[in-house]
């Protein structure tokens, strides 16, 4: 049997399914795919091994595995690429020579539970410590052992930090929550990528920034007409650039600028820079500096507001938009943060 003997009927139907389907003959050769599994594995699954793309050993040879009783009602894989998509995989044997695989896709389930737990640690644990000093605090003028205003303004203003900090961890752990649950799921809006970062640069050298330290945005593009249009979420964008470049503001040296490169090597995709020099990152934390919380240095990151979940929440957002970041660092020197994004063509 070969696709052009698969009924019309099964092939058409499979595109209105919410799930993947996959049609192979006895030898596990992909003979139909629909585009929801495509999406999952590869556009170049046909005439494969699905062994290739789906890496169990009873998919080898379906016929033979079908003959042990090897094709158990229900197999978890879960997919080697950025989002780690999870899946849950069933065969059944359509006839002798054609054998249906579906696959339910339980990304968003297992994202859903991640973001609990994380949600439910997080919480607990990094609000204990503004939550107990506000609760001390209290307690002290309550008690009526606070007899002038110095002492007591000065608590006062103590709470009144306590309670903003734990606001933006709050924000920020919603914010983190949404977007990991989400990630899995492209964005289905194209939109600018030039027009977020100008204006964010130009909104960030207009405040009154300390260190007289500005923002330079360079366009290096070697082909300036490609115009850089991407799947994506204005919103979240913003988001993304805005972190990237007050961090750079914070831990840059006095008097220092931050540039920001607009580079493009090829026409489907290209890389935005942000780059400062300062105290920089040891090579040994650069791999963790995306973990929620993780601070290199915890009383600096407090000091100027930090919350420890900045740079999670970018790396979440970029998975969502497909977009790859690297981080470079040469300590006491330069720092560089690189994103490059896959570009979609609007013509």
């Amino acid at each position: 049997m070969n696709k052009n003997t698969i009924p019309s009927n099964i092939s058409n139907l499979s595109q209105l399914l919410d799930d993947g389907l996959i049609l192979c003959d006895k030898n596990s050769i992909v003979l139909s795919s629909n585009t929801i599994a495509q999406n999952f594995l590869s556009k170049k699954i046909l005439n494969k091994n699905i062994s290739d793309f789906i890496e169990i050993n009873e998919f080898k040879n379906l016929e033979a595995s079908d003959l042990k009783g090897d094709l158990n009602d229900e197999f978890h894989f879960q997919i080697n690429d950025l989002i780690k998509r999870s899946l849950i995989i069933k065969v059944k044997k359509i006839d002798n020579n054609l054998y249906a695989i579906l696959l339910l896709d339980m990304t968003l389930q297992r994202n859903l539970e991640k973001v609990r737990r994380d949600f439910v640690a997080n919480v607990s644990h990094e609000l204990k410590s503004p939550l107990t000093s506000l609760v001390g605090f209290i307690e002290t003028l309550l008690s009526g052992k606070v007899h002038n205003d110095l002492d007591r303004n000065k608590f006062l203003k103590i709470m009144d930090e306590e309670a903003k900090r734990m606001n933006r961890l709050i924000d920020d752990i919603l914010s983190l929550s949404k977007v990991e649950t989400e990630e899995h799921i492209t964005p289905n809006t194209t939109i600018s990528l030039i027009d977020p970062l100008q204006h964010i640069v130009t909104s960030i050298n207009e405040r009154d920034l300390k260190n007289s330290k500005k923002i330079i945005l360079k366009d290096l593009r070697i082909n300036s007409d490609v115009q850089c249009f991407i799947s994506g979420n204005t919103d979240e964008i913003n988001q993304v650039f805005v972190n990237l470049l007050e961090n750079a503001i914070k831990y840059g040296f006095d008097n220092t600028d931050v540039i920001v490169n607009i580079e493009q090597l090829q026409d489907h995709e290209v890389i935005i820079k942000v780059i400062n020099k300062g105290e920089g990152i040891p090579q040994k934390y650069i791999d963790r500096l995306t973990e929620r919380f993780f601070r290199v240095d915890k009383a600096r990151s407090r000091q100027i507001g930090g919350t420890g979940l900045g740079l999670a929440i970018v790396k979440h957002i970029l998975i969502r938009h497909r977009a790859q970041l690297s981080i470079n660092s040469i300590p006491d020197e330069e720092t560089t943060f690189s994103l490059t994004f896959p570009l979609v063509d609007v013509k």
